[in-house]
């Protein structure tokens, strides 16, 4: 695992420190690592929905397409 070191204003630092005890996490490095995950979530999300955005319709999604996936979730499940 690779370190890095930031320098924080003792204000931000003190918002990590509170975090860090009111969420339970053993060190700040976990308390970071966890947001840097969350952002890289966002990114992904935000790039398949800017891919589906542009993308061609295929099909109408409407009442009657959502009965016939459930009529196939159904019929796959065996009830």
């Amino acid at each position: 695992m690779s370190t890095m070191n930031i320098s924080l204003p003792e204000g931000l630092k003190a918002f990590v420190d509170q975090q860090v005890s009111r969420h339970d996490y053993g060190t700040s490095s976990e308390y970071v690592r966890e947001l840097i995950r969350n952002d890289q979530d966002r990114q992904r999300l935000r790039d398949l929905l800017l891919d589906g955005a542009s993308s061609a319709p295929s099909v109408l999604v409407d009442a009657q397409y959502i009965d016939g996936l459930r009529a196939k979730v159904r019929q796959s499940s065996g009830r």
